[in-house]
């Protein structure tokens, strides 16, 4: 065999072998990062869509679960402070005349992170809409709260803003450390379990008075604002237990509404197709009005 045949082949081995190594990189990094890009110019489009519909400027503050995992292993997302920082700057931006709607699907999180959220929602001097189209439990059901008006999905579900204390171990509901308490003597108890049980105490009084003042103006009745709070905090319920809408409107009055506009809909299917931890979980699209 011609040696200078047996070295073309070679070659165009070898070039071929490095070209394979260019696509398998487009491949692995180029076409994922080119969907993300993709994914992130259709949602804002149709938040400004939804938001040119609506008058008002939409934000998302949406955590999904169910796609988000690294070796596979889940990875949670939920309300941190980073999301309160965007949130917040979302809202001092948008025009004091302009509507705010905020599109919520979250486990919940970080209870500082969700109070600072709802203080500045309901501190905004236009109307504020929470948009809920599958869930917002916990600290996402105390944003809602400082809303004038939540639609929710007719199967959609708020949750109990109970307290949780932590450690390592797990979280334990404050309204369950107490009742144990109850039933057990102070020497029966180690120290942990007491600064446990006195943390639960300041927890549930803390709670118990931020719902008081998040739904002041929404309850002028006192009545019907403290059955609100015994059925959200008291911990009669899981920590995950669903108030669908018939139950949230029951409670809350007309406020809650079920017609979710469809662009809510097909926002949520963009945020289902992308694979990673580094799509945002807070999105907006500021709306101007126009000065005349």
């Amino acid at each position: 065999m011609d040696p200078t045949l047996v070295q073309t082949g070679t070659d165009a081995f070898s070039s071929l072998l490095g070209n394979a190594w260019i696509i398998i990189f487009v491949l692995l990094f180029l076409v994922p990062m080119l969907q993300r890009n993709y994914l992130q110019a259709e949602r804002k489009r149709v938040l400004a869509r939804l938001g040119k519909a609506r008058g008002s400027q939409v934000i998302t503050l949406i955590h999904r679960q169910e796609t988000i995992s690294f070796l596979g292993i889940p990875l949670a997302r939920y309300i941190d402070i980073e999301d309160s920082e965007k949130v917040l700057r979302a809202i001092r931006r948008a025009q004091k005349d302009i509507p705010i709607d905020i599109i919520l699907h979250t486990p919940g999180g970080l209870a500082l992170a969700a109070t600072q959220i709802a203080m500045a929602l309901k501190s905004h001097p236009a109307k504020k809409t929470v948009i809920v189209p599958h869930y917002a439990m916990s600290g996402g059901t105390l944003i809602a709260f400082a809303a004038d008006q939540i639609i929710m999905d007719q199967h959609a579900a708020l949750g109990p803003v109970d307290p949780q204390l932590g450690d390592a171990q797990g979280a334990y509901p404050a309204t369950s450390l107490l009742a144990v308490a109850e039933k057990k003597k102070i020497d029966e108890m180690d120290d942990k379990t007491l600064v446990y049980v006195e943390e639960a105490r300041k927890a549930l009084a803390q709670i118990r008075e931020l719902l008081r003042k998040i739904l002041e103006d929404k309850c002028s009745d006192a009545a019907r604002m403290e059955t609100i709070i015994e059925e959200f905090v008291s911990g009669k319920y899981t920590h995950d237990h669903p108030f669908m809408a018939e139950d949230a409107r029951a409670l809350l009055g007309d406020c809650v509404q079920t017609d979710v506009p469809e662009e809510v809909y097909s926002l949520m299917e963009l945020y289902r197709m992308e694979m990673g931890r580094s799509r945002p979980g807070v999105e907006y699209v500021p709306l101007v009005r126009d000065r005349k």
